[in-house]
């Protein structure tokens, strides 16, 4: 700038330079400008397809990809395996994947309305039931809450579709707990699981160790399998009541549980420990074989025994795909909302927030538990049951056709086991709720025991269950034998683990046993047992929920040997 210009500036003060510039401007009150925005004529806002897909597709693909992550390479194991080892196609493979793609897209809406209309009703009542209503009134909240959620679980819908291949002639007494008297099965399941709530709650309450209630709850349940075990009749039950336990802890009761088992254990002053959320899961699902052996000797003492025959004949309209499917959805979602709503409502007389954000998610988590459930009948169930009926072609005579097998036997039955293991281990890796629980972990050890550690710890846990499981349905081996010879290593290492790492171990079990894992083992336990001719095709899940416990609790007192090793020789 030069000097010239430099000596026309001229300075102002600011008060005169805003004087200045407000002659220029005019001002109007609001009130004018509302009376101009009312008379201005109304225009819908229109969205063009390109806006639709800004809007939806960041929202959908998150949501959508984590299902698909958890059910496509699992149905691509099925499929790979009986294309390439046995030559083999599914049958009415258009209907399998249009039933695996309902099964993604109604888990995606389930998830979704769970975490947008459940959720924050057991959160909400979480925090306010301690300051506003007795310990018993708590205690019989999580009761209702434990039942009402294990109702809804996606996978108790797969317990009646695994009984439809038992023999009534050779096992009676399972028949008729899968047929009829099924609701008092699910029943039994759902008080245990209430009981076991009480139970959390209660050691939320008085801060007890886990591993003392593990130390008396196991030796009960293996007293009772021992005398199941050498009860004709009661012996067939044993995979069913092992394998409910495996059943219960899925996406509905866990979450609703724990939110009102933090929110409690906040209140008493207890909620920075990172313990507090942990040992509800262990106790519901070793509540429930308790439960369904206690209801299964029952019945056996009232004469249950005898063969329970089924009507012939149409099935009813009401019990035709889709209607069931649709029915029992109803029947399992509404009565847990209308409990949640009571409670709130009524009994902690709190206004509900966000209306229309909860109606929404009560809409969208009923509508996807219909498209789960059709899904679950057309899609992964009969892809479960085909691939168990062809996989013993491997080492044996096709049971329809009666082709010679594919393979000499030794090798065959080499390749049903690595082929039951890459299930359970690609299942595990692919379940989200791990990574969660590999970052407490992480906490917990100070870095020592890493995510990636827990995750392939609990990934090979869970296959070798899933092989011995396939194993005992092979070769006919006793259940019981292996859950007492498994259980009494689990109870070794809990007694030298720390109880940092027997709450990991044990709620481990419960986190491998998601809404897809359990009901396409089951359908392929069942077909496995229909092609050799076992008696039932239970056991799988209960060899998976004891695998990752011996695992994690394995690595764990490996990790702190090593630990305490390399401090020793630093001090040295």
């Amino acid at each position: 700038m030069s000097k010239l210009e430099q000596g026309q500036e001229k300075n102002i003060r600011y008060g005169d330079y805003l004087s200045a510039v407000r002659r220029q401007h005019r001002q109007i009150s609001y009130s004018e400008v509302y009376a101009m925005e009312r008379s201005m004529p109304k225009t819908r806002a229109r969205l063009r397809l390109v806006d639709l897909h800004r809007l939806l597709t960041p929202y959908v693909s998150v949501r959508l990809s984590e299902q698909m992550w958890a059910v496509i390479p699992l149905a691509l194991m099925l499929i790979a395996f009986q294309a390439l080892a046995l030559r083999a196609t599914p049958d009415e493979a258009e209907v399998i994947g249009l039933g695996i793609g309902a099964v993604i897209l109604g888990l995606m809406f389930f998830m979704e309305g769970v975490k947008l209309g459940l959720m924050p009703f057991a959160e909400n009542i979480g925090f306010l039931m301690p300051s506003r209503s007795s310990s018993l009134a708590i205690l019989m909240f999580g009761c209702l809450l434990g039942a009402a959620a294990t109702v809804a679980e996606p996978a108790i819908g797969a317990l009646q579709a695994a009984g439809a291949s038992v023999s009534a002639e050779h096992a009676a007494l399972l028949k008729s707990l899968l047929g009829s008297n099924v609701l008092l099965l699910v029943l039994a399941v759902a008080c245990s699981v209430g009981a076991a709530v009480v139970l959390g709650l209660l050691r939320s309450m008085f801060g007890w160790r886990l591993k003392t209630l593990v130390a008396i709850i196991v030796p009960v349940c293996l007293a009772m399998t021992v005398y199941a075990a050498l009860t004709p009749g009661l012996d067939k039950v044993l995979g069913l009541a092992w394998d409910c336990g495996g059943i219960t802890t899925g996406p509905v009761t866990v979450p609703l549980v724990l939110a009102v088992g933090i929110g409690l254990a906040a209140s008493t002053g207890r909620g920075e420990n990172p313990l507090s959320g942990f040992g509800i899961v262990t106790l519901a699902s070793l509540l429930p074989v308790i439960g369904v052996l206690g209801v299964a000797i029952y019945l056996d003492g009232q004469g249950m025994t005898q063969a329970i025959l089924t009507a012939s004949g149409e099935q009813a309209w009401f019990e035709q795909t889709p209607v069931a499917e649709m029915l029992g959805a109803c029947r399992a979602v509404l009565p847990l909302v209308l409990l949640l709503f009571i409670m709130q409502r009524f009994v902690l007389r709190q206004r509900i927030k966000h209306v229309s954000v909860l109606t929404y998610g009560i809409v969208v988590a009923l509508l996807g538990m219909m498209i789960f459930n059709v899904g679950l009948t057309e899609g992964l169930v009969a892809l479960g049951n085909e691939a168990g009926n062809n996989v013993p072609w491997a080492f044996s005579k096709h049971r329809l056709s009666g082709a010679p097998p594919l393979y000499p036997r030794m090798l065959g039955l080499t390749m049903v086991l690595i082929f039951a293991f890459c299930i359970g281990f690609g299942a595990t890796m692919a379940e989200p709720a791990l990574n969660a629980m590999g970052l407490t972990v992480e906490n917990l050890t100070d870095g020592a025991f890493k995510k990636r550690l827990l995750i392939r710890a609990v990934a090979l846990g869970v296959g070798v269950g899933a092989a011995v499981g396939v194993a005992k349905i092979l070769f006919s081996l006793n259940l019981a034998a292996l859950l007492l010879g498994a259980y009494a290593i689990a109870l070794a290492l809990t007694w030298f683990s720390k109880e940092e790492l027997v709450n990991l171990a044990w709620d481990s079990a419960g986190v491998t046993t998601g809404p897809v894992t359990v009901p396409l083992l089951l359908a392929l336990g069942v077909g496995l047992a229909e092609a050799v001719g076992a008696v039932e095709g239970f056991g799988i899940l209960a060899m998976c929920s004891v695998g990752p416990i011996i695992s994690v609790m394995s690595f764990g007192l490996w990790i702190d040997w090593k630990t305490r090793s390399n401090q020793g020789a630093k001090t040295t």
